[in-house]
């Protein structure tokens, strides 16, 4: 679940005896001047043995020994994902009602440890003004990708294609986006210089969709990321100014690193 559907939930969450959540915030971004080397690793050992000594040092043995059972869960896991780290990870665990919530983000984070009552949730707070639920679209000749985001996290994706017969707009059905064949291949090759002579017309019932896809997910904003030609084109038909633009085609692109190039 993505972590802006499930926030409700964990600022309902509340410990029933003393405190029972660990919060990691641990930033992972390969591209921080800090983390040439894997800095994160030794943030996240050293962050995790401070609360170890902590509740040690406090004598409270029923919670040392739930935090020391997540602290290895969370060590587990982040470790084991290590190869496929994105900007930063953020974890909320409990053993009460087995509270396990991961997510790998593709925006940057404050590293911190908490253990807590309760979910430690103003980074989140802070971070859902500056990344809100907005549409990132990439545009391409007979295929257009539109990825909703949110946290820097992939919450839904659709690929819609066009009909040249019909010449209509419609969602892609029983291909998912990394098994998929590139616009460009030689079925798109035979009539795609028509479709370039004529990008605006072409992109106009599209961007129809794009908005109103906007208006009814109640996105704060749009991303264009394709060619420049293509981003030019399909923006002219758009009434909302893009909040921005990446000229590269990454329609070949896992969505992650989609996220990675709008939200550098």
């Amino acid at each position: 679940m993505a972590l802006t559907s499930e926030l409700q939930s964990l600022k309902d969450f509340q410990c029933e005896n003393g405190k029972c959540v660990l919060s990691v915030y641990l930033n992972t971004d390969p591209a921080h001047p800090d983390q040439q080397k894997g800095e994160w690793k030794i943030r996240l050992k050293n962050g995790l043995k401070r609360l170890d000594e902590y509740l040690e040092a406090s004598g409270d043995k029923e919670e040392h020994k739930s935090y020391k059972k997540l602290k290895k869960k969370v060590n587990d896991e982040i470790l084991g994902n290590r190869m496929d780290l994105q900007k930063s990870v953020v974890i909320f665990a409990s053993d009460q009602d087995d509270l396990w919530s991961v997510h790998y983000l593709q925006v940057p984070v404050e590293t911190s440890f908490h253990w807590e009552s309760q979910p430690e949730l103003s980074q989140l707070d802070g971070l859902q003004q500056e990344y809100p639920l907005a549409g990132v679209i990439l545009p391409n000749l007979d295929e257009v990708k539109v990825i909703e985001t949110s946290l820097g996290e992939v919450h839904d994706e659709k690929i819609y294609e066009f009909d040249s017969g019909k010449e209509e707009w419609r969602v892609k059905e029983g291909l998912a986006s990394s098994d998929r064949t590139a616009s460009g291949a030689t079925h798109v090759d035979d009539f795609n210089q028509r479709y370039r002579e004529n990008l605006s017309r072409f992109y106009k019932k599209m961007a129809g969709n794009v908005e109103q896809l906007k208006k009814e997910k109640n996105w704060s904003g749009l991303y264009l990321v394709g060619e420049t030609e293509m981003i030019r084109s399909f923006a002219t038909n758009l009434r909302t100014k893009p909040s921005g633009t990446v000229n590269k085609n990454l329609n070949n692109s896992q969505s992650s690193k989609v996220l990675n190039e709008v939200f550098k």
